[in-house]
């Protein structure tokens, strides 16, 4: 599919407030689309009706198929309390009808060794996919490793890695030391955004080199 993976380096560091942004920013320069593929503890939290609302995304802009699951947990334990058992297969067959006129920015959940079932883990999805991959990381003490992990560990799969995008306040030493020893180019270093609106999303894309972000992602 055309677009982009966008995984994290943990949960809650960021990735759907930088799928909005990314929604927003190629939306600029054609047919975007957005897509969770696996959402956990929908009842609390919809990235999907998020992204939506952060990014202004019309209907046909937002796919809403895939596996939706009640409990909060990682995917392999929320579908098996549902009497469920996620299948890779079902995922690729609603990529496959997704429009092909769009570039799609896909939200994993979780970070990259994230359980899908009992033999698949969200890195298999993305081999399945076939796309290349974002990176969202926090900004501040320890994200140094825990980038770099996942950094090492989508390149010992042969997934196509392509940047780094770190979120909170700005931190050079950090972005230095990734971009050094990751041999990766941190494209963008995102602030917390208050309030955290559409407006808001907006001017951060506005502050982007659009082109860098072009030619990094797409």
């Amino acid at each position: 599919m055309n677009g982009i993976f966008v995984t994290g380096t943990d949960t809650g560091v960021g990735k759907t407030v930088v799928s909005a942004a990314l929604v927003n920013l190629f939306r600029r320069f054609g047919k975007v689309g957005y897509w969770k593929p696996i959402q956990t503890g929908i009842e609390q939290d919809d990235d999907t009706a998020e992204v939506q609302r952060l990014s202004g995304s019309l209907e046909e802009e937002i796919a809403t198929l895939g596996v939706r699951l009640k409990r909060p947990l990682s995917p392999h334990l929320a579908a098996r309390y549902a009497g469920k058992e996620i299948a890779i297969e079902e995922l690729l067959k609603i990529s496959i009808n997704l429009d092909k006129k769009r570039f799609w920015i896909v939200e994993g959940a979780g970070g990259l060794l994230v359980p899908i079932n009992a033999r698949a883990l969200i890195s298999d999805l993305i081999n399945t996919l076939q796309i290349p991959v974002a990176v969202v990381s926090r900004s501040g003490l320890g994200t140094i490793n825990h980038t770099l992990l996942t950094i090492e560990t989508l390149r010992q799969r042969s997934l196509d890695v392509r940047a780094v995008i770190m979120v909170g306040e700005p931190n050079p030493d950090n972005r230095q030391a990734i971009e050094h020893y990751g041999k990766i180019r941190v494209i963008a270093e995102i602030p917390l955004l208050k309030p955290l609106d559409q407006q808001s999303i907006a001017k951060l894309v506005d502050s982007w080199k659009s082109q860098s972000f072009l030619s990094s992602l797409g």
